[in-house]
């Protein structure tokens, strides 16, 4: 599936989410690389799997294998650490807090790529799982790396459409019909 089929089996009333994934699959603010990244890992966060396979076969191609690799890499680390730092900074309890993790993340210090892109795709990823700690701390390692807030926010645009198609099509999915048998 392309990126066209994929706009083209989302509903009317989905509209903008058409004009804002063509939109933001030239945005300007980003490189080819730190674009096409964002996608994948936001597309595999999102689990759709028309999402995911249209994305994969529109920006797949646009990426070095090793970044294809940091991309699936960062949603991957980001599904456990979202999860777990989620749970350490909503739980009343504070001791949770000073524990170590002891989870394995070894992939955020050696992602493969540029350790800029590797964070812009896990701030993305962490928005869409809803990860406020995590977001903060990418956030922080972005700026200090010299990214702008319009390129983070581009990237988090990424990811809010994404995700946005990926629920319309799950919710086209699980839909019984409207329509009634004469």
């Amino acid at each position: 599936m392309s990126i066209e089929a994929l706009k083209d089996a989302l509903p009317e009333y989905a509209k903008d989410l058409k004009l804002n994934l063509s939109t933001l699959a030239t945005e300007p603010s980003l490189t080819e690389q730190q674009r096409a990244g964002t996608f994948i890992a936001c597309a595999l966060a999102s689990r759709n799997k028309p999402t995911t396979n249209a994305i994969f076969s529109e920006f797949g191609p646009k990426l070095s294998p090793e970044a294809l690799t940091a991309a699936r890499a960062a949603a991957a680390i980001m599904g456990m650490n979202n999860i777990y730092y989620r749970f350490t900074h909503l739980a009343s309890a504070p001791d949770y807090r000073t524990l170590p993790a002891k989870l394995r993340m070894n992939v955020i210090g050696k992602p493969g790529v540029d350790k800029i892109d590797f964070e812009l795709w896990s701030l993305a990823v962490s928005a869409i799982n809803g990860c406020g700690m995590c977001i903060d701390s990418h956030e922080k390692v972005l700026r200090n790396g010299g990214m702008t807030a319009e390129q983070i926010q581009a990237a988090v645009r990424i990811a809010s459409v994404v995700h946005a198609v990926a629920a319309v099509l799950d919710g086209e999915d699980a839909e019984p019909s409207t329509t009634t048998a004469a």
